[in-house]
């Protein structure tokens, strides 16, 4: 979808006019309600900025930024796609191309927890903050919040989480909270914990984040007890997490907790943008069906 001519165009604006980042801001079209229906369809980006680029076997697969933009820009072709969650640059870009029209925007706000680094469960806010999530009219800032009882990186970002919940609160803007337990392995390694009272812990903590849960939706893992999902009356986003590299069967493991009554939709990136057979149109179109066959 971009051609040579219109990647020109965009490096040539990124350096002579910089000021046209601020322009594509203004001029976006903004949905009246952004939430307007039964579910939300994201397709999420963010994972460069904190230095995650790998998928699958290939180490670099996020790094080349046009492909990464073009994979994105099909994507949000498909009109079952509400919108896109990205960093500053990422949505700039998006903008820049003017691929943003009409669509949910969330901006990605702690990135700093850069991946495999040794502080990365103290995960700095280095992007997005609330004032410029109000000021370029976006709908909403996402936080990751990886818990890990025994360090002590997991308190400043705990701190820093709940202070973005009440400012996105205080402008009436999404609050998206990704709450992960992790515990290190034998190599030091953080490990994702998969069992019901980790999962359901992490969702009671980043319910109570802030002075107000009013705008606070939660963005969690396909679990496979359904309990973890009982845990919160707040709206629920499964995230599409690292690919199995069997498209299919990641669809299949969204299937049931697609159908709680909590859960409101999908927030999928690496999944559906890197699918083994290349074909992105057709990996967001599965998954746009598999959310219209979700009952009312």
């Amino acid at each position: 979808m971009i051609t040579d001519s219109r990647w020109a165009d965009l490096l040539r604006t990124r350096a002579r006019d910089p000021e046209a980042v601020g322009r594509a801001y203004a001029e976006r079209r903004v949905r009246a309600d952004p939430f307007q229906g039964e579910t939300l369809f994201l397709v999420a980006a963010d994972h460069p900025a904190r230095g995650a680029l790998g998928v699958g076997g290939d180490p670099l697969a996020m790094a080349n930024r046009r492909q990464l933009l073009d994979r994105l820009l099909t994507a949000l072709a498909d009109p079952a796609v509400d919108g896109v969650l990205g960093s500053p640059d990422i949505i700039e870009e998006l903008l820049l191309l003017d691929g943003l029209h009409d669509r949910v925007v969330i901006g990605s706000m702690n990135r700093g927890g850069l991946a495999g680094a040794d502080w990365e469960i103290d995960d700095r806010f280095t992007g997005y903050d609330a004032q410029s999530i109000v000021d370029n009219r976006l709908d909403g800032g996402k936080m990751l919040l990886r818990l890990v009882d025994e360090d002590p990186g997991t308190i400043p970002t705990l701190e820093s989480s709940a202070r973005a919940v009440s400012e996105l609160a205080g402008h009436g803007l999404m609050a998206m909270v990704e709450p992960l337990p992790y515990a290190r392995d034998e190599q030091d390694k953080l490990v994702l914990r998969q069992d019901t009272l980790s999962l359901a812990r992490a969702v009671t903590v980043a319910s109570a984040l802030g002075t107000t849960s009013a705008h606070t939706w939660l963005k969690l893992p396909a679990v496979r007890d359904l309990a973890v999902l009982d845990a919160t009356t707040l709206p629920i986003l499964l995230l599409g997490g690292a690919p199995s590299g069997d498209p299919d069967k990641d669809l299949e493991t969204w299937g049931p907790p697609l159908r709680h009554p909590a859960v409101r939709g999908l927030v999928v990136g690496r999944t559906l943008l890197y699918p083994p057979d290349g074909d992105v149109a057709t990996a967001v179109g599965k998954a746009a069906q598999l959310l219209k066959e979700i009952p009312a």
